[in-house]
């Protein structure tokens, strides 16, 4: 509890590692964070009382850990500003795409752990996967961990390039499910009920139906099947979803987004 963290950049996903910490038990003063737009700084002073710096100094040379948080795009700068005030912390990133070999290059250091989380870290709920570099030690993989928890679940991966995978299924993964809820939503409001109360329905049955699957030990197909009765409502529902390759059509749009993410890491990694 007596370590520092500072964020590079203070977004949602910032936002969501700086509340679950101080319900841990940080200190607001334990924080640092280095967020360039003014609405942002005052969000997090008023929010988790925070104070927020409009660009890296020499402050960052008291922090035991340094997360990154910043748009891929901006990575790069931010590194070289800050790579001349802290050359000994433990790096985490958010940032999707960015491969730990670009991120060690910037930074002049081994001590790299990359991770893919998602929205539902805001409410704790998240899933966040991670991989660390040979350098970082165990030592290092528990306090990373120890921090992700805050946020939600999480598993480490042993290759960086699997992170490409969780990028396109938990990483991008709400908005899908945000995407099943609209067309559920709209569907159903067609159907007679309001959109308030399809909506209702909507979220609902993903909450349970998640809570379901994490409580069964059966595979996806076999809880499908079992609310699936040849001639029934769910039957009619799942024979024209086939006849129309959306399962096709999703996994295609998975593969898009992996492709995306590796497209990331080439376009703004590098020297």
């Amino acid at each position: 509890m007596g370590k520092r963290i500072a964020f590079i950049g203070g977004g949602n996903m910032a936002s969501a590692i700086i509340g679950g910490l101080l319900r841990q038990g940080f200190a607001p003063g334990q924080i640092d964070v280095v967020e360039p737009w003014a609405e942002a700084r005052e969000r997090l002073q008023k929010d988790y009382g925070v104070v927020a710096q409009a660009e890296a100094g020499a402050f960052l040379a008291a922090a035991d850990m340094v997360v990154w948080a910043v748009k891929p795009q901006t990575f790069k700068e931010a590194a070289t500003q800050v790579r001349a005030h802290n050359t000994g912390a433990l790096h985490l990133s958010v940032a999707a795409g960015i491969r730990s070999d670009s991120i060690a290059q910037w930074l002049g250091t081994e001590r790299i752990i990359r991770t893919m989380p998602n929205t539902p870290a805001l409410i704790g709920k998240g899933m966040t996967a991670l991989f660390a570099r040979p350098a970082v030690t165990q030592a290092d993989k528990d306090w990373a961990g120890e921090v992700i928890a805050t946020t939600g679940a999480f598993l480490w991966l042993t290759a960086e390039d699997q992170l490409d995978a969780v990028t396109a299924i938990s990483g991008s993964g709400p908005a899908y499910m945000f995407y099943f809820m609209e067309a559920m939503t709209d569907a159903g409001a067609e159907m007679g009920l309001d959109r308030a109360q399809a909506y209702q329905l909507a979220v609902a049955t993903f909450i349970g139906a998640g809570e379901l699957a994490r409580a069964s030990t059966e595979p996806p197909e076999t809880l499908r099947a079992k609310v699936t009765s040849k001639g029934g409502t769910t039957y009619a529902a799942i024979t024209s979803m086939d006849e129309s390759g959306i399962k096709a059509a999703f996994a295609k749009a998975l593969f898009a987004a992996q492709k995306r993410a590796t497209e990331l890491g080439n376009e703004f990694g590098g020297s």
